[in-house]
């Protein structure tokens, strides 16, 4: 059966017009973002082999362009919509988390730099330079390394935050392991970083580890 002939509350698109996004299952959203079928089978229901080939819809948006358009329902045209879709998610939090002090608004920060570093198979130091007044400058990535670590350069800190005139910064990196716990290695990095970056008069204000649907700080830790 098409999905028009389906009673009209069980439309994925008028379900989600008449009770919202969150109302809908993984299978119902992908079936929108697909629009229609392939022969024989409805959207909602190539959606829902979309997600069992895949493993689930967080794998199946970050999967690799080759991987994606193999996919019977799929290819190049969808996964450009798809990154295309993932790019605006993304600037929608960069601008929710650039109004104003960052500090009032921790969780937009949070938000916001998970969705750059949560996906990264590699470890991925970054650096969230910020004005006197904690507003945002700009978000960089400096160093990029292997599974379970990257090498971090002081120096090179110092001269991007000074290079962007910041007065503080939010340090970041992920663990693509998932885990967010900080190790002994984070902690000793931040204190270098922290020293080095005070006798330019620039505050370091946290540091946040990205797991998986976790952000570790290592101020709300003490470790900072």
């Amino acid at each position: 059966m098409a999905i028009n002939d389906w009673p009209a509350e069980e439309r994925p698109r008028e379900k989600l017009l008449a009770k919202g996004a969150a109302s809908l299952s993984d299978a119902e959203l992908l079936a929108i973002f697909l629009r229609t079928g392939v022969t024989g089978c409805s959207a909602v229901d190539l959606a829902r082999l979309l997600l069992t080939r895949f493993g689930g819809l967080r794998p199946l948006l970050e999967a690799p362009r080759a991987d994606f358009v193999a996919a019977h329902g799929l290819g190049d045209a969808k996964f450009a919509q798809l990154q295309a879709v993932l790019e605006m998610a993304r600037r929608h939090l960069a601008a929710a988390m650039a109004v104003g002090d960052v500090l009032s608004n921790p969780q937009a920060v949070r938000d916001f730099l998970t969705s750059q570093l949560r996906h990264r198979d590699r470890e991925v130091f970054a650096l969230l330079l910020l004005d006197n007044r904690h507003r945002v400058l700009t978000f960089t990535e400096l160093f990029e390394g292997t599974l379970d670590g990257a090498s971090v350069y002081p120096r090179e800190v110092v001269k991007a935050v000074l290079a962007a005139g910041a007065a503080a910064v939010i340090l970041v990196h992920n663990h693509p392991s998932g885990v967010a716990e900080p190790s002994q290695a984070d902690i000793a990095i931040t204190q270098r970083l922290k020293s080095a970056l005070a006798l330019v008069d620039v505050r370091v204000l946290d540091h946040l580890i990205v797991g998986d649907g976790y952000c570790a700080s290592l101020a709300e830790l003490g470790l900072l």
